[in-house]
């Protein structure tokens, strides 16, 4: 009887082994330094990248936190625990698209920095190439898909009419 009981505990042992740090199961020393490393340089471009519009941000989030997934628990955590940085990790996990207003954002980030670099910059070239820059980094924003915004308001009223309908 008690070969059964060690049977069903060791795969209830092995999923948590890697607690500590790894989240996606046991990876070799060098493959999750790998990971944490990718992870962490993906995370530095894309916190520059919130600032320097020709970094996007948001895929060196997402290259962030698919290394930590898989490499480190308390990485992945505390990154969706960021609150500018984890309701975007959080939001394209869950529905493939950003949360509403952040492509608001950076489209007017990008719209504002690029306009005045393009009039601080003397040389015809230079404004040519960050005028290709914003607009291939603008078709890019528009076309990442955007959550729908929860409008309790509608909500609230459609339960409420509900509610008095004979």
């Amino acid at each position: 009887m008690t070969a059964p009981a060690t049977r069903r505990e060791a795969p209830a042992q092995t999923a948590p082994a890697p607690e500590p740090d790894a989240g996606g199961g046991p990876l070799s020393a060098p493959k999750r330094a790998l990971l944490l490393v990718v992870g962490s340089v993906a995370l530095v471009i894309g916190v520059i990248g919130i600032v320097v519009p020709v970094l996007p941000t948001t895929p060196f989030l997402l290259v962030t936190a698919a290394c930590y997934a898989r490499s480190s628990t308390r990485l992945y955590n505390w990154l969706l625990g960021q609150p500018s940085l984890g309701p975007i990790v959080a939001e394209w996990r869950a529905t493939r698209s950003l949360p509403p207003g952040v492509k608001a954002r950076a489209l007017v980030a990008v719209a504002l920095t690029f306009t005045v670099s393009i009039i601080l910059v003397d040389a015809a070239v230079l404004r040519l190439v960050l005028l290709a820059v914003a607009i291939v980094l603008t078709m890019f924003l528009v076309r990442l898909p955007t959550a729908a915004a929860a409008r309790p308001s509608a909500g609230t009223r459609a339960s409420v009419n509900q509610g008095e309908a004979p």
